[in-house]
């Protein structure tokens, strides 16, 4: 059983893996590895002179394990109310979640398929995105959404910023109060 199920490992699924992980909830990200970061060259992300998506995706990845974040490759196929919160079931197995992140990019089949509330994109060539509040939150209680499906630019350093923010309430909701994750300078 996980805290929180994060589907997708762009810079908005494992920036939301990182503080998930690093405040101590149990966290799984699935990702099915065709993220369109992962061909992308990055000029323009703060704090990074240059680098290629894949890159990107892959540090960040490397930053959610370093905090205990386990990651799998798989395709998400469904995700359903169980006694205990949500059932994730992919093409390989199925996972226990009390909470789950979309963080799907341009992709909103499998919301869509599990009766998220959606309405047209606001970006060039991103047709469809979720209805969420301010929070991330969704039109089904305990699944929030972050990034690019949440309506917010595809660059990437506003997608992992916006996969942080939506990890950061949800970390405040299950702790019952406000998060915050400050590290101090290493003498």
């Amino acid at each position: 059983m996980y805290d929180v199920v994060i589907i997708g490992a762009g810079p908005t699924g494992a920036s939301a893996a990182l503080f998930t992980a690093k405040a101590g909830k149990k966290t799984l990200v699935i990702d099915n590895g065709k993220s369109v970061t992962k061909r992308a060259w990055i000029e323009n992300h703060y704090g990074v002179a240059e680098i290629t998506g894949q890159d990107l995706v892959e540090t960040g990845k490397q930053q959610a394990r370093k905090f205990g974040a386990e990651i799998v490759t798989a395709t998400v196929t469904n995700v359903s109310k169980s006694d205990n919160g949500f059932k994730v079931e992919t093409d390989q197995s199925e996972f226990e979640a009390s909470h789950v992140i979309m963080a799907t990019g341009m992709m909103a089949d499998l919301a869509e398929k599990i009766g998220l509330t959606t309405k047209p994109g606001t970006e060039p060539r991103i047709k469809t995105i979720l209805d969420v509040d301010a929070a991330g939150k969704t039109n089904i209680d305990g699944i929030w959404a972050a990034g690019t499906i949440a309506g917010v630019s595809m660059h990437t350093i506003i997608t992992a910023g916006d996969g942080a923010k939506v990890a950061i309430n949800l970390i405040s909701e299950l702790n019952g109060e406000r998060y915050v994750d400050h590290d101090i300078l290493k003498k």
